[in-house]
């Protein structure tokens, strides 16, 4: 019988595992840590955090839910602390360090997770993006923060307006950077690298390094050091990935039968299309599914509201375009699924991402269809793993002529309804009484006759001794000339 002081294999394992505590992180990060039940770094945490410290320009690469946010955040804010205060000058808290991200979710994110590593510090920080009233974010800036979370246009919004200066920036973060080249904004990017001050240091942290990625890092980043805890483009091993092979036309169907089948509570769906999200989630809630839909054309409030309903478990299902791909922080996602497989090969890896976090396992449904066979291979390409589509089990869809059917009977119901609506209305007008009628005048309802023709007067010969003189009238211009 072992002694009770003796470790059990899995203690001693995580006894070896590095600890925050060994990076020299000041008392009140170490405390906020601890209040949020951290103790042990991840692996891209744990080679991250040293070579921030040490002050040298980073390309970290990692799958995406390993933890990247605190690789940067902790680092910066334990940098920052010399210059923390508790003066009320603005010009005491400078913008110090700038966090880029792709998306106003991302950045809501990333803002959350600083403000909760710094919250034992004086040091201030804020977030601005897009979609919402700049009024708040300009009473912040002025107030002075010393790191600040934005998206690219609401920043250079913000230096437009005058209301925010980074002649004073320090570090410069670029989070998901490839993802902000898919969303075309490298004119940004380099309008606010050239506003920062020369002397700094880079970091940029993403799940993926495309070879346009590489070429912008190397453009400002200084004998970076790169970083990377995994294969570039992996997939978490914790997450089981599935190919279900359907029909285009039985999709919807599918979705219900698998959220029934392994009665999911919570899981995102991921649509290519603004429109088709929309639909989805309107077919879903006709179906007896509680679901909400998230995309560029909500606005920010509608956007939040949708996703804190989804975390707080007021919907099941949260159907959503690329823009929820990056940086939804969502505890305990058993399961993504892609209702249709992303155009670009690399968001698969984002999508599936949401799942499996933290060291927690998940489940990756897709859903496939013939026209998908070009996406399907582009994606085993990218992840170098053989996905093959099977069967879903005890699935039987209603059939595009039972569907036609439906559709048939539904617009029948309908001509149905409104042939009654106007039999009823013609019933009211035939029992309602007469309008009174109004005394017409004879002579308005007589045949149209022309008139006779007018006879010419004979003219007369003017005598000239009656004639009177015409009287005289300057002219308008000049007055009479004199002859």
């Amino acid at each position: 019988m072992p002694e009770l002081n003796t470790p059990t294999a899995p203690e001693a394992a995580t006894a070896s595992l590095p600890r925050f505590d060994d990076f020299g992180l000041a008392p009140p990060i170490l405390q906020a840590l601890a209040e949020q039940g951290y103790q042990h770094p991840t692996p891209i945490q744990a080679q991250a955090i040293p070579v921030v410290l040490q002050g040298r320009d980073v390309m970290g690469a990692a799958q995406t839910g390993t933890g990247k946010t605190a690789g940067f955040s902790l680092p910066i804010i334990q940098q920052l602390l010399p210059h923390a205060n508790t003066s009320a000058s603005p010009a005491r808290h400078p913008v110090r360090a700038l966090i880029l991200t792709p998306t106003r979710e991302l950045a809501d994110q990333v803002a959350d997770n600083v403000k909760s590593y710094s919250r034992h510090t004086p040091l201030r920080s804020a977030v601005v993006f897009g979609g919402i009233d700049m009024a708040p974010q300009t009473a912040a800036l002025r107030a002075g923060v010393e790191i600040l979370i934005a998206t690219p246009g609401r920043l250079l919004d913000h230096v437009q307006q005058k209301t925010l200066n980074l002649s004073q920036t320090e570090i410069f973060v670029m989070d998901e950077a490839d993802r902000m080249l898919d969303m075309g904004f490298l004119p940004d990017l380099q309008r606010i690298i050239n506003l920062l001050p020369k002397q700094r240091q880079n970091l940029m942290f993403s799940a993926t390094f495309s070879p346009e990625i590489k070429k912008l890092a190397s453009s400002f980043l200084k004998n970076p050091q790169l970083i990377e805890v995994a294969r570039s483009n992996a997939t978490a091993e914790r997450v089981t990935q599935i190919i279900y092979k359907v029909e285009e036309e039985a999709k919807r169907d599918a979705v219900v039968h698998l959220l029934k089948q392994r009665e999911i509570r919570q899981v995102i769906v991921f649509s290519n299309t603004k429109i088709g999200a929309s639909r989805l989630a309107r077919e879903l809630e006709r179906a007896g599914v509680k679901a909400s839909a998230i995309h560029g054309d909500k606005t920010q409030a509608e956007r939040m509201a949708a996703l804190e309903a989804f975390k707080a478990g007021g919907i099941d299902v949260l159907v959503a375009t690329d823009v929820a791909a990056r940086g939804l922080d969502i505890a305990e996602l058993p399961c993504v699924i892609n209702y249709d497989l992303p155009y670009n090969a690399e968001d698969y890896v984002h999508r599936i991402g949401r799942t499996g976090r933290a060291g927690a396992s998940g489940d990756a449904l897709s859903l496939y269809c013939e026209k998908d066979a070009r996406l399907l291979l582009d994606i085993e390409k990218l992840i170098k793993q053989k996905l093959t589509p099977v069967e879903l089990e005890d699935f039987h869809p209603r059939s595009a002529r039972g569907e036609r059917a439906e559709r048939s009977d539904r617009q029948g119901d309908r001509s149905n309804d409104r042939s009654e609506r106007r039999t009823e209305r013609a019933a009211r007008s035939a029992s309602a009484p007469m309008p009174r009628k109004e005394k017409v005048d004879p002579w308005f309802l007589k045949p149209y006759e022309p008139a006779a023709p007018s006879v010419p007067m004979e003219e007369k010969p003017v005598d000239p001794r009656n004639a009177k003189a015409a009287p005289k009238r300057a002219a308008l211009l000049g007055g009479r000339s004199k002859t």
